[in-house]
């Protein structure tokens, strides 16, 4: 899985997951609602988030701040 999350690194879903602990659909629902970061496409069936971003929202959750 991830051994060492950047903010450069690109991951894939059961590496956020493993990350921010929620369910599949969970997640799905919260990235369309804005709740949790959008994707980015990186081939035409390969969809991966920004390290950036899921180092911002694990700073959020661990501070309090969930998601909104």
């Amino acid at each position: 899985m991830v051994n060492k999350l950047t903010e450069e690194s690109l991951l894939r879903l059961p590496e956020v997951l493993a990350l921010i602990p929620v369910s599949k659909s969970t997640w799905w629902a919260g990235c369309k609602s804005g709740r949790f970061p959008r994707p980015v496409k990186i081939g035409s069936r390969t969809t991966a988030w920004k390290g950036s971003d899921i180092i911002a929202l694990r700073e959020k959750i661990f501070k309090g701040e969930a998601p909104q």
